[in-house]
């Protein structure tokens, strides 16, 4: 018995396997970990089965850390433990404790609305009365010379909007009769109808317009937020994600995922309905004193592996059991949304305890209300292609806009009332536009429009944003940008701004060379800023 209890002595490094045998003896011995340790084990009254498990626990350890241990020593008379650290700021701290920007920032936190499929910008947002004039005739030929579309084929025909069209406030912003809630706060946003984007399929252009590339790998906008601002508020995560309508985003967790910065600025997924997160809530049979304790124990444990290992992956274990413990109080009094008053459930539209936009949009303000950093909507059904009633223009554009255009403007209003929404930037888009040509797959009879890549509409409020105006115009048809064009590293290079982030200056190491959101382009649109 004497050869097995080396490693448990005081300062070694224990296994996962020791710490759940420590936990067992406690149970059947009543006796504490420290009495376990040192010389105080040979005089333990352990029977043959205590004796047989110690000794199969602490072989395998042996054999575990020689393996390793021999090779770990050689790395490290190699490589700089630096290496990890230079990488990841607050490594001996909490890593989203709040950073100061880079200069005075306009806007604190930021809500981005995405409408997962592409929303037709013309029907929306951009009017066009001569596309009005043309519907039913062919497009041109030049300008389909060279084109590749996603699912059109042949020559196509023009479709106008079966939507009406007026000026909305005093800005005069030309909106569609589907946004009629939105119309009421135009005075309030800035609507850019010359955005363009490399990508035409929904999952790459999904990604694309979250991580500024089109393959999985990059971090998230929000990730690059809370990256270089950390987070306001301690007992929520600085980035987090609500989803409402089909399904999950086509371009899935990768649109909040951290890619190569450490997993702790991934973004984290709140449910409306169920469990807010699942596994928050303890075991049946584990009281919040043993979580603590337990929690306690792990943290030593990561914090003696840090010491020695210096990877930032074990800071983000630490901060996420340490955020995990403190949710369990906080979480359930945020997605509380029946607290609300009766006024603002009836402006939002909400329906407590059922997972829909108007709800997200109203734990959405909670949440920056509390200094959540930043926050992502999803709410998919947008890919109006024309092939039947439930995805055409006329049907399931006008169902997804009832469900999305009151809670958008509600939380304009909410925000505004509030006095949040100069600190709040508010985004509203999708990943790319709709084809001013009906799609007409199969010789389809319901009206439609494929993807379109080339422009498409978005709009802005709050944080810094100009109020009530236009940016940018696209051609009579609406097929390409003419005015003012901005892509998407513009888009983002604005928001980084805003936020008081230089995007040439927030930057990662990986591989070899300094990552950013933007890549190597992007300009801050001036002609936004208040």
């Amino acid at each position: 018995m004497r050869r097995t209890t080396s490693a448990l002595q005081p300062g070694s490094q224990s296994s996962p396997a020791l710490v759940t045998f420590f936990a067992t003896l406690e149970r059947k011995l009543s006796v504490k970990i420290e009495d376990i340790r040192g010389s105080a084990m040979r005089d333990l009254p352990l029977n043959r089965e205590y004796q047989g498990l110690i000794q199969a626990v602490t072989r395998r350890h042996f054999f575990k850390q020689a393996g390793f241990g021999l090779g770990g020593a050689a790395l490290t008379s190699l490589l700089n433990k630096s290496i990890f650290a230079d990488a990841t700021p607050g490594l001996a701290g909490n890593p989203m404790a709040p950073k100061p920007p880079m200069f005075p920032a306009k806007a604190k936190s930021i809500i981005y609305l995405f409408m997962a499929g592409a929303p037709s910008q013309l029907d929306l947002l951009d009017y066009k009365p001569k596309l009005q004039q043309l519907s039913g005739h062919e497009i041109p030929e030049d300008i389909l010379k060279g084109e590749k579309f996603a699912f059109i084929r042949g020559v196509p025909r023009l479709l106008g909007s079966p939507y009406e069209f007026k000026k909305w406030g005093q800005s005069g912003a030309m909106i569609s009769e589907l946004l009629p809630q939105l119309g009421e706060v135009a005075d309030d946003i800035a609507i850019v109808r010359s955005m363009h984007t490399s990508q035409f399929n929904h999952a790459p252009a999904q990604i694309f317009m979250n991580t500024g590339f089109q393959i999985i790998g990059r971090p998230s906008m929000g990730s690059w937020m809370t990256y270089g601002l950390g987070s306001e508020c301690a007992d929520l995560p600085g980035f987090v994600v609500l989803l409402s309508g089909e399904n999950q985003p086509d371009g899935g967790k990768a649109c909040w995922g951290s890619g190569f910065l450490p997993t702790v600025y991934q973004g984290v997924e709140f449910r409306s309905k169920g469990d807010p997160v699942l596994f928050l809530t303890n075991p049946e049979g584990v009281t919040p004193e043993e979580r603590r304790r337990s929690i306690e124990v792990l943290k030593g444990l990561n914090e003696a592996h840090l010491k020695s290992a210096g990877d930032p992956e074990i800071v983000t274990r630490i901060a996420a059991c340490e955020m995990a413990y403190r949710m369990q109080s906080s979480v359930p009094d945020l997605m509380d949304i029946s607290k609300e008053p009766a006024e603002v459930q009836k402006m939002y539209g909400t329906e407590p305890g059922k997972a829909s936009f108007g709800n997200n949009c109203l734990l959405a303000r909670r949440l920056v209300e509390r200094g959540v950093r930043f926050v992502q909507l999803y709410h998919r059904g947008w890919d109006t292609h024309g092939t039947s009633s439930h995805d055409d223009i006329v049907t399931r554009l006008t169902s997804i806009t009832r469900e999305t255009d009151q809670a958008s403007a509600a939380l304009i209003k909410d925000l505004k009332q509030r006095g949040l929404l100069d600190s709040t930037l508010v985004v509203w888009g999708g990943e790319f536009g709709r084809t001013p040509m009906n799609e007409e797959r199969n010789h389809s009879k319901f009206l439609g429009r494929d993807h379109h890549p080339r422009a498409f509409s978005v709009w802005l409020a709050g944080g810094g944003i100009k109020p009530g105006i236009t940016l940018g115009q696209t051609d009579e048809l609406g097929y390409n940008v003419a005015e003012d064009a901005v892509d998407v590293q513009d888009l983002h290079a604005t928001i980084l701004h805003l936020m008081g982030m230089d995007h040439t200056r927030l930057t990662y190491k990986f591989q070899g060379r300094n990552f950013r959101l933007t890549d190597v382009t992007g300009n801050v649109v001036r002609k936004l800023l208040a």
